[in-house]
């Protein structure tokens, strides 16, 4: 399944057409889920509705978001803090729709309050069909490592399925958080951005397969696709900007990676980009190397993202089964 950008219940409710924009999506997406924050029930409520009014298959309320911008109005990882107001939100969804109910919660606010087994509990008596975890706190951001022993302790703690998110970037890792845990899903945001192909790779894993290897031809088509589509919707400037923080993550583990991602931020037109994308993997065809030939464990990790804004807001999120 995939789920949407996180939406502001207050722009989608007072009619902000980007709000609307941020629910489109191919049927070859579904089950599709869109993804809700804000700290007002009567406002989640009817966002709510809308989503399953566009055809939704899923409405997901996002507890998780760290930014302040967000948690400031009461919203994403803030609702951790009130516990009482979170009840109210998910009792007026669920009255709201009909289709399955969702929650992403973080394991807390701060260190010193994990609150995620008590909010996960009361989270499946209001009717919440599905419980999405990522380890860390609002506190944590996107720093250290996700704590993925919460997420075992919400699983033995909730009849309902719970899935894990964090820091599952590998084949490897995502297997072992399945077993360490014994979750029912794995959600993948940033990992997925760097490795498209990664849920395709575990499947074929689980099913005794040889993980799939995307070609340097394929790499490069997904790039110039992605770039195109976002022409397609949106002005160059703004296309631009997305392109380059898909870049800050597709590119590593490339050779040359991350020359090739200081080309890309230093263009500004489309053809620039289209053309640097060209130069990089027409000269890593031919001499197997670019730049100063370094691989990304031996460069620099630049942009890395640490906010929610980036994150959630540029990416869809998605999620694979056990």
């Amino acid at each position: 399944m995939s789920v949407s950008e996180f939406i502001s219940v207050e722009g989608l409710t007072r009619s902000n057409p980007k709000s609307h924009r941020q629910m489109r999506f191919a049927e070859e997406e579904r089950p599709f889920a869109v993804q809700i924050f804000g700290g007002q029930p009567e406002r989640m409520g009817m966002a709510a509705e809308m989503a399953e009014e566009v055809g939704a298959d899923i409405l997901d309320v996002n507890c998780g978001c760290p930014a302040p911008k967000v948690v400031k109005n009461g919203g994403g990882s803030g609702l951790l803090k009130d516990l009482p107001r979170l009840e109210t939100i998910l009792k007026e969804i669920k009255k709201s729709i009909s289709i399955p109910l969702t929650l992403k919660l973080r394991t807390g606010f701060t260190d010193s309050t994990i609150n995620c087994v008590e909010a996960a509990k009361m989270a499946e008596q209001c009717g919440v069909e599905h419980i999405q975890l990522h380890g860390r706190t609002k506190e944590q951001g996107y720093k250290g490592l996700a704590n993925w022993d919460l997420v075992r302790q919400i699983k033995e703690a909730v009849k309902i399925p719970v899935s894990g998110n964090g820091d599952v970037t590998s084949i490897e890792n995502a297997l072992r958080r399945f077993e360490e845990t014994g979750c029912d899903g794995i959600l993948i945001g940033r990992g997925a951005m760097q490795n498209p192909w990664i849920f395709r790779q575990i499947q074929d894993v689980t099913q005794g397969r040889a993980p799939y290897q995307p070609s340097l031809e394929e790499k490069q088509a997904v790039l110039l696709e992605f770039f195109e589509l976002l022409s397609e919707d949106m002005p160059e400037m703004p296309a631009l900007g997305k392109m380059k923080q898909l870049a800050g993550q597709f590119t590593k583990g490339l050779v040359g990676g991350a020359q090739f991602r200081q080309t890309l931020y230093h263009s500004h037109s489309a053809r620039e980009i289209l053309d640097n994308i060209g130069v990089y993997f027409e000269t890593l065809t031919t001499h197997d190397t670019f730049g100063n030939g370094l691989t990304e464990i031996e460069a620099d990790s630049d942009l890395e993202f640490n906010s929610c804004d980036v994150s959630i807001n540029n990416s869809c999120e998605t999620a694979v089964a056990a």
